[in-house]
């Protein structure tokens, strides 16, 4: 992969967004979401240099959707701002951070250069949640540590969070980026940039 390791870094902890590749049922646990996740994620990889980002968009998103709880996410992320939305609005916002997501994804897993993802061990998080600890072993045989958030619902555990490193949180980094735009223009401006967005890096 052609970047350097600060964008390696922020594009791993972005999803962070690993990818199923299959149902993701009721009957699997938080690790194995997380380990068909992150080999489809692989595949999706080392086929990269091959597609273009619409292509590469459109090999991630069922996977995404299946994997994680996108719509809880945002409302974490926009925090007070959702509830003063309207209902077309949170519609319109988890669509646009779905959209952001996965075309984000698409246009940073643009290579492939001897990656390996190494399941650690599953453990109790906060609130009734589960920490799924995996490590990404590059080819220099440096590491990320990277942990999968999974709540379960009835139609299986999702994944609601990253955290890179040991501390750097996926929805932390995002409340923090859209803070601004939420207190100035609230859910309609957010809704516009996270579009705008998915929209330029969709187009390269």
């Amino acid at each position: 992969m052609h970047r350097s390791s600060l964008t390696f870094k922020a594009l791993v902890l972005f999803v962070c967004l690993a990818v199923l590749p299959g149902p993701a049922t009721a009957e699997a646990g938080p690790s194995d979401i997380v380990v068909r996740f992150q080999a489809s994620l692989l595949q999706v990889m080392k086929e990269a240099e091959k597609l273009s980002v619409h292509q590469r968009f459109e090999r991630l998103a069922p996977s995404v959707d299946k994997s994680f709880h996108i719509p809880l996410m945002i409302q974490i992320i926009s925090s007070g701002f959702w509830k003063k939305a309207t209902a077309s609005e949170q519609m319109q916002v988890v669509e646009a951070f779905r959209r952001m997501s996965i075309a984000t994804l698409a246009t940073l897993f643009d290579g492939y250069s001897g990656e390996v993802f190494k399941l650690e061990k599953q453990m109790p998080g906060p609130q009734k949640t589960l920490l799924v600890m995996t490590k990404l072993i590059k080819s220099d045989k440096s590491t990320v540590d990277i942990a999968y958030v999974l709540r379960p619902y009835k139609e299986g555990w999702r994944i609601i969070d990253v955290i890179l490193d040991n501390g750097i949180s996926e929805l932390k980094v995002r409340q923090s980026e859209y803070s601004l735009i939420l207190k100035n223009k609230g859910i309609p401006g957010l809704i516009s940039l996270l579009n705008g967005k998915a929209d330029e890096l969709i187009s390269q």
